[in-house]
């Protein structure tokens, strides 16, 4: 109607300038008026704005957080779902169940806290939630009333043709798309993303050796052998808090709590000797140790099986205390060579003067004999970090905040060759120092020797 009417209004103007100029003369001047409406534009940039700023009130962090409060509730649920289990077959009447009894209650109180936050977490988004309401409720009235000017319907035709085609697309996507099979991802091709946050501890315990020994190394193998999915490691530096000479076996969680081991492989008969065991960064990975030898710029694989070792030299690497893991205060002895799992196998990370100090990555390949297949160098300078481990082909960097908290601060990606060194994420710590600290791709937990305990920590990826 608004259309017409300002049609109408022009034709008039026209004809009676038509009428005028054929009495004065044969020249006829028009002036044209538009007497409808003018498209409000300001109108519609306002209402963009808003739209914009609603959508950042409601930030991606936000949302993780609940996610992450989520999965750590889930997780100690099936935790202390695991615990009640093992309580009931196992429970001999005796430490056993009391130990696992003190376990659960300390999950419990857990889980209760987890309640609480998630509570507060719900309020803070109800509050978001309500302000956006009244947001959106403006931006449906702006726009129902800019609806107005669109009398031909052009607009809300393009963004209909808009979503048909998009949907169209995704369609034609989903019609092409074949499960792959199940396969390693590529360093760097996380199918979980990158890490978002580091929770727990989940587990905190010292091993059957007590405070005896503070340096060590524990975990599970990513790539189990046969029967063992369950069995835990323990490698205590027995001498001098340097040395060691054995791995410790544990067939479940249990056995670890109450001590009772499974028994111990022994790489050599003197601590220490040639390709022992030297500093407490070592991983089990496929049935086989991987350490810094001893007294060599070395990395050793030591084969649970048959018992054979074999090494690969590091070239021009710094070795016994020469590029130390440190903090402000001190360093960690004989931390110069670290070996690391995730879920494409195992890596060394090291530093060369040629780096002027600052972390090499190199992934370690075993086939004939062990080997050294691709190399990084970083901006990481080894002496402002605590630990490192990897995740997906990304390396990760901890750094001593005080005594209750340690940093993930640091990652280089091994894919894009991007490095960042703002992660901000904080973990809690039961004891001052961290000695080892290893990711495991099957249970996506952090395994770390701290002061004697042994915890766990979940990580979470987005």
């Amino acid at each position: 109607m608004m259309l017409q009417a300002a049609a109408t209004a022009i034709i008039a103007v026209v004809l009676t300038f038509l009428i005028q100029g054929s009495k004065t003369s044969a020249t006829c001047f028009c002036e044209l008026r538009n007497l409808g409406n003018m498209f409000p534009d300001k109108r519609l940039q306002d209402v963009k704005t808003l739209a914009t700023r609603c959508t950042q009130e409601i930030t991606s962090e936000q949302i993780s957080e609940i996610d992450v409060l989520l999965d750590q509730l889930h997780y100690r649920l099936l935790q202390l779902e695991g615990d009640i289990t093992r309580l009931e077959k196992e429970d001999d009447g005796d430490l056993f169940g009391a130990v696992s009894l003190r376990i659960i209650e300390i999950e419990l109180a857990e889980i209760t806290d987890l309640f609480v936050k998630l509570n507060a977490t719900n309020n803070a988004q109800q509050r978001i939630s309500a302000n956006t309401g009244a947001q959106l409720m403006n931006l449906r009235s702006e726009v129902q009333g800019l609806k107005k000017f669109d009398q031909t319907k052009v607009i809300m035709e393009k963004e209909k043709n808009k979503r048909l085609t998009r949907d169209l697309k995704e369609c034609e996507a989903k019609a092409k798309v074949t499960l792959a099979p199940p396969t390693i991802p590529a360093p760097g091709n996380c199918p979980y993303g990158h890490l978002l946050n580091v929770m727990g501890p989940s587990s905190y315990i010292t091993t059957q050796y007590g405070t005896s020994y503070p340096y060590g190394a524990w975990g599970r193998d990513p790539k189990p052998a046969l029967g063992k999915e369950d069995w835990y490691w323990l490698v205590a530096l027995t001498s001098s808090n340097i040395y060691a000479n054995y791995v410790r076996q544990y067939s479940s969680y249990s056995a670890l709590i109450l001590g009772v081991s499974a028994g111990d492989v022994s790489i050599a008969s003197g601590n220490p000797t040639t390709n022992t065991v030297q500093g407490p960064n070592a991983v089990l990975y496929g049935n086989a140790l991987y350490y810094n030898c001893y007294n060599s710029p070395s990395v050793c694989r030591f084969d649970m099986t048959s018992r054979s070792i074999s090494s690969v030299a590091l070239p021009t690497t710094g070795y016994n205390n020469k590029f130390p893991f440190c903090h402000l205060d001190a360093c960690y002895g004989y931390t110069d060579i670290d070996v690391a799992t995730d879920e494409s196998g195992v890596w060394a990370v090291y530093t060369t003067p040629q780096n002027f100090g600052n972390v090499v990555l190199s992934k370690v390949e075993v086939g004939s004999d062990i080997t050294l297949s691709r190399t990084w160098n970083t901006s990481l300078n080894k002496r402002t970090a605590t630990n490192t481990f990897m995740a997906c082909g990304v390396l990760y960097g901890t750094r001593y905040i005080d005594k209750q908290n340690e940093e993930v601060f640091y990652s280089f990606d091994t894919a894009t060759g991007q490095e960042r060194f703002d992660l901000n994420l904080l973990f809690k710590k039961t004891s001052t120092n961290i000695q080892s600290l290893n990711y495991n791709p099957r249970d996506r937990m952090l395994y770390v020797y701290s002061d004697s305990y042994v915890l766990t920590y979940q990580v979470t990826f987005g």
